[in-house]
């Protein structure tokens, strides 16, 4: 039977065909595509430029079968068009391919208790060399926490529940996101600030209303009363019809952008002006922040840095199953300001332009067009 797939309609090459044009053994191709160590870079150039020459592939299975790894990982996450959840899975499927890793993903459905578990199982069954956890909301994992997964599992903003030989955590940030995010406020002179924050099911709404709480706290500021939305704008507009008819709100964080945009809309029509009578934060800088009125202050989620440093050390987990593990980088915190802070009224300065948070007082030029950034959970 003849071989169909190379170059020229010409059989498809074998290994064996680029060990001969790269004046090397046929273990020596392997060890390179295997990502082996102990092949020089000279040999390694050199087989890489005959397998391109010869327009050869090395089959996944015969890869698999060399190494013992399928070179796949799996992923569990929530079946959400929401900006956060989506936006994270395609920064992963892009860290895993610079890895040289292909995606099997797996969808949860909200509100079954045994999705996450019955998706683990899943993959587990299809032979993955690691398996990724982005799964925001608290269903209860039941299950979860008897199920042995016996391949490393990266655990994205959330607990681990699972046990195994390695498990690693990544992006569990939202906290000083969140906390930047009232810090803002509080500097530029406001005594409090309220709360519309995300449902409380959501690990990142969690994480979100503590770090507020601890802006505050730190202040020894009042708390006032918490606003519940879900994720929508709809609820942030419904809740910002409630807060402004209470009279004594100058400043709030929402949870997120979509939010925030709907509590704009609320307090214009109710006659308030942002930001001069109330300054409004969002979460996620998502791509519409920049152009709605007034442009959004927000806090960027740093999904690349996230999705990079978490398949970093799953990969290693992977490849490297007795080194010890590295301990995550903290994920950078980026605070957007634009149009919709300033300082309450009678105490007005000019506030405008990028800056991160670690920096308060530095001002950036402002958020440049069209750069597309992170979420809205």
């Amino acid at each position: 039977m003849t071989r169909v797939g190379g170059r020229g309609g010409n059989p498809a090459p074998r290994s064996v065909d680029v060990a001969r044009s790269a004046g090397v053994s046929q273990k020596t191709v392997s060890r390179v595509f295997n990502g082996e160590r102990y092949v020089s870079a000279e040999v390694r150039r050199r087989v890489l430029d005959a397998a391109e020459e010869l327009g050869y592939r090395m089959n996944s299975a015969a890869r698999a079968l060399a190494s013992g790894r399928s070179r796949t990982i799996g992923v569990v996450t929530l079946g959400t068009a929401l900006y956060g959840p989506a936006s994270l899975l395609i920064r992963i499927e892009r860290a895993a391919r610079d890895a040289g890793y292909a995606l099997r993903v797996v969808h949860t459905l909200e509100g079954d208790p045994g999705g996450v578990s019955g998706a683990v199982e899943s993959l587990l069954e299809q032979g993955v060399d690691g398996i990724v956890i982005s799964e925001p909301i608290d269903e209860g994992n039941e299950g979860s926490a008897s199920l042995s997964v016996d391949v490393p599992v990266l655990v994205l903003g959330a607990p681990v529940t699972f046990g195994g030989p390695r498990a690693v955590t990544a992006g569990v940030g939202a906290e000083s996101l969140a906390r930047a995010a009232t810090e803002h406020l509080l500097d530029l002179g406001h005594m409090t600030v309220h709360h519309l924050a995300g449902p409380q099911r959501w690990f990142a709404a969690r994480e979100r209303l503590e770090g507020w709480r601890a802006a505050l706290s730190a202040r020894g500021r009042e708390q006032p009363p918490v606003a519940e939305g879900d994720w929508s704008a709809a609820s942030g507009y419904a809740a910002g019809r409630e807060l402004a008819s209470a009279g004594d709100v100058s400043a709030v964080f929402a949870a997120n952008d979509d939010m925030a945009i709907g509590l704009i809309r609320a307090l214009t029509e109710a006659g308030l002006r942002v930001p001069d009578d109330v300054s409004v934060v969002g979460f996620d800088d998502i791509p519409v922040s920049a152009y709605v009125t007034p442009p959004l202050t927000t806090v960027r989620q740093p999904f690349d840095a996230v999705a990079q440093e978490g398949l970093r050390l799953l990969v290693q987990a992977i490849e490297k199953p007795d080194a010890e593990p590295t301990p995550a980088n903290d994920p950078p915190v980026e605070l957007v300001v634009r149009a919709s802070t300033a300082p309450p009224p009678a105490r007005r300065t000019p506030a405008r332009g990028r800056r991160t948070a670690s920096r308060p007082n530095e001002s950036a030029p402002a958020h440049p067009a069209g750069h597309g950034s992170p979420p809205t959970d």
